[in-house]
């Protein structure tokens, strides 16, 4: 495991105390986020004797690729449960993770729903009794656990932190291991309205641009203008919105010229590809600040 502890890179914009973390420089597989949800998890595995690794995604899943790649080095066998069609396992994503020794087993968006429920789960354990079940996202305690670790001594200086929140995984974690100064703002990257009940947390619901895995035009040259002015690569699901929302922030006078800002980059660059292809996106050619 090429596990480093994550660089903090400053963004040089108006004067502005503002940072972001770079998960995803962590690894080049198991990239951002997804270590920290893993790596508890492969622990308790291989506690319980476990040799197999049952997990859910859908055909662009960054959660699916970081555990394919996960298993293969650490030595276990893994499972991916996926929602859709069989013909998506030709995309870049489920291409690699089937390389990388992944059984994917498509099911219907009827089937898929199930995944959180008992009896599904207890079906599935029958039939694969070497597996060591984790949850889409890797949405478990453990998971949770594992985010905790993402802060450390290089984060201590900043009083507002920003992140993605999915499936909430990655925003509980850092929750639970701000300093006494610190406040937590999650970007809600889904569709629904979310509300924080963990202290000094939020979450913002305005900026998820028609929900996961949806954008406009007007995130697209954000992106575009973003990854001019900084060189700093984005994924379209997840970091991209939470960085659109610090800068409108700002914009609307919302962040303090005092603030010391730090932005989670929870990786999900190798979903870009899939991403492009399933809307038909070209480069864009924006490279001047999006007005807003």
């Amino acid at each position: 495991m090429l596990y480093n502890v994550p660089i903090v890179t400053p963004l040089s914009h108006e004067g502005r105390h503002l940072f972001m973390l770079r998960l995803d420089l962590i690894d080049p597989e198991i990239s951002g986020n997804k270590w920290y949800k893993l790596k508890l998890n492969l622990a308790k595995a291989r506690e319980l004797g476990k040799s197999t690794i049952l997990t859910f995604g859908g055909a662009f899943s960054n959660h699916i690729a970081a555990t394919a790649a996960a298993c293969q080095r650490q030595g276990f066998q893994s499972i991916g449960i996926i929602r859709g069609e069989a013909s998506s396992q030709s995309n870049a994503t489920l291409s690699r993770a089937k390389e990388q020794g992944m059984l994917l087993l498509f099911v219907s968006r009827e089937e898929y729903r199930q995944k959180d429920e008992e009896r599904y789960l207890q079906a599935l354990g029958r039939r694969f009794p070497d597996a060591y079940i984790i949850p889409e996202g890797g949405d478990n305690a453990l998971g949770q656990q594992g985010c905790e670790g993402i802060l450390g001594n290089n984060t201590q200086a900043f009083d507002r932190i920003f992140c993605a929140y999915g499936t909430g995984t990655t925003f509980k974690g850092l929750a639970k291991s701000l300093e006494a100064h610190q406040t937590l703002h999650g970007i809600n990257v889904l569709k629904y309205d979310a509300v924080s009940d963990l202290p000094k947390s939020s979450i913002v619901n305005a900026y998820h641009f028609g929900g996961y895995a949806r954008h406009t035009q007007e995130l697209l040259d954000f992106k575009a203008w973003f990854e001019h002015a900084f060189g700093i690569a984005l994924d379209y699901v997840y970091t991209a919105k939470v960085c659109y929302a610090v800068f409108d922030l700002i914009k609307q006078g919302n962040i303090s010229k005092d603030d010391n800002i730090l932005i989670i980059h929870s990786g999900g660059l190798q979903g870009n590809a899939g991403y492009e292809t399933r809307y038909n996106l070209k480069p864009s050619r924006q490279v001047n600040e999006p007005q807003g």
